[in-house]
């Protein structure tokens, strides 16, 4: 949490500039409506009339002109002292007995000014001789407007904190919490701060009422059709953007009524009512419908694109990866060290046998496994000559068994490079132990266009000098991640692993060759 209390962000300076700014309208327009003024006007001057009733003289600029400015500016001053050094600090946990002073001075600060400028606003009370009842009555109602202020700046507070870390953690949010967006996240902050900005700046209470209505309607309406209305039209064939507007008609038809009867229950307003329901309808229908029909678009095209990045960044890791993994410098050196024995120990016909079914393996890794589709017949070459290799070191090994049931067919379906060979690998890897009794069984078969593919092995535990111990070994996890990318609802992959046994079942629908 502390990082949203470290030195001063964006959204700091441009709130900054946004009370400044409105503190600035709100005085630019106090003092031009003073100067605008005739004498007519000044006979109406707010407080006038009740002056005038206790027959007591009304002073323009001292009942009513300097009082209100000294509150103007006293607010302005407590706010950016409030908001922008002490609250952050005490948030920050710096400075904590200081800034716990500052706070109750400027609580203190805040209730003298309210009960000054009130002496002046209403000193038409005092006309009643009752001094210290008024001053009684004026303070306490100066530490009501006081604490006011002061909670609704903590209020403010915690909204705009609880936003900004909202916004923060805005994709783990989202994927809880499915129907919150960010864009409404923003939207809620953007709508508690204006609406405290309006209660500071005493804004004209219809304009309070209407951004209290709308924009959280707006909101609500936002993200209702962007996870229902827009999806389920979207599921039409024609019209989508009609059956849009439509389905939101009809809920801003209902949210009409309820306005309505909002205000004109309580109070028989029905003319207000009425206003604010038709001003909500219209603004959402003719602004917010249509701006959250492109939001959506634009949202679906921004996943298409990512989607196809994705997959296409997970295509070429995962080749490289593999291409990685299958360049193994032990493998090579075991299998070289293999090759150099048995040539010592018989005729050279196994040593160029293995060498060249070497070289077609280092062949297909180099140049067949960057395609993103082969001939079922050469990864089952592929396949053959691994093996092949292998029992090289084995065969000569009688409590080491190896038996493979591989079905050789013609060039009639493609499959993606390297798809079988880690289970074959990892089997060679894991299940074979020169000490203990081994197998290793390998069968593939081709029913219709269905590759059943099974591998079934001992397991044992590496050595201590084995310098592949502590690694995960060929790629199985590379395996799964490229089954998905390819054949997403065409393969089922089976693992199963005892103490003692590995057993791998693995089929897959394959496509026929162009």
């Amino acid at each position: 949490m502390r990082e949203l209390f470290k030195k001063p962000t964006t959204f700091t300076r441009i709130e900054f500039w946004a009370i400044t700014t409105i503190f600035a309208f709100v005085i630019f327009f106090f003092v031009r409506d003073v100067f605008e003024w005739d004498d007519r006007q000044f006979a109406d001057a707010p407080y006038r009339v009740f002056f005038e009733q206790v027959k007591m003289p009304f002073d323009f600029y001292g009942n009513y002109f300097l009082p209100q400015l000294i509150r103007h500016v006293g607010l302005y001053i407590a706010l950016v002292a409030l908001n922008f050094i002490i609250i952050p600090s005490l948030l920050k946990k710096e400075f904590v007995v200081r800034n716990i002073v500052l706070f109750v001075l400027v609580f203190i600060a805040l209730t003298i000014m309210f009960a000054v400028t009130a002496t002046h606003l209403r000193e038409y009370l005092y006309a009643s001789g009752k001094r210290d009842q008024i001053d009684q009555r004026l303070f306490l109602d100066a530490v009501g407007d006081a604490f006011t202020i002061i909670s609704m700046l903590l209020i403010y507070t915690a909204t705009k904190y609880a936003a900004i870390r909202l916004l923060a953690k805005a994709e783990t949010v989202e994927a809880k919490y499915r129907f919150l967006r960010k864009e409404a996240i923003v939207a809620a902050m953007i709508w508690a701060v204006v609406l405290i900005m309006f209660r500071f700046g005493r804004a004209e209470i219809d304009i309070i009422i209407g951004w209290a209505i709308v924009i959280p309607s707006a909101i609500a309406l936002y993200l209702f059709s962007f996870y229902r209305l827009i999806p389920r039209s979207m599921a039409g064939n024609k019209g989508k953007f009609f059956s849009y507007v439509l389905r939101s008609a009809f809920i801003l038809f209902i949210a009409f009524f309820v306005v309505y009867l909002a205000f004109a229950l309580p109070s028989g307003a029905d003319d207000t009512g009425l206003g604010y329901a038709a001003f909500n309808t219209f603004f959402q229908l003719f602004v917010t419908v249509p701006v959250t029909w492109a939001a959506y678009k634009r949202h679906l095209k921004g996943n298409e694109e990512i989607n196809v990045l994705q997959k296409e960044l997970k295509r070429s890791s995962a080749s490289v990866d593999f291409l990685r993994s299958q360049i193994n410098p032990h493998f090579l050196f075991n299998a070289l060290n293999t090759l150099y024995g048995t040539a010592i120990q018989e005729n050279a016909d196994r040593t160029s046998e293995g060498i060249q079914k070497l070289g077609d393996m280092m062949r297909f890794m180099l140049q067949e496994n960057m395609q993103d589709k082969i001939s079922l017949a050469r990864e089952i070459d592929y396949l053959n000559n691994y093996i092949s290799l292998q029992r090289l070191r084995t065969d000569a090994n009688p409590i080491v068994q190896i038996q493979t049931e591989i079905q050789d067919r013609e060039n009639l379906f493609q499959i993606a490079p390297m798809l079988l060979i880690p289970f074959v690998e990892n089997a060679f890897k894991h299940g074979i132990s020169f000490r203990e009794q081994s197998h290793i069984k390998v069968t593939l078969e081709i029913k219709a266009n269905t590759l059943y593919f099974d591998v079934h092995n001992s397991k044992h535990a590496a050595r201590d000098n084995d310098p592949e111990k502590d690694k995960s070994g060929i790629g199985l996890e590379n395996v799964k991640q490229r089954l998905k990318l390819f054949y997403p609802n065409n393969h089922e992959l089976i693992i199963r692993e005892t103490s003692k046994d590995f057993f791998v079942h693995l089929t897959i629908e394959l496509a026929k060759s162009s």
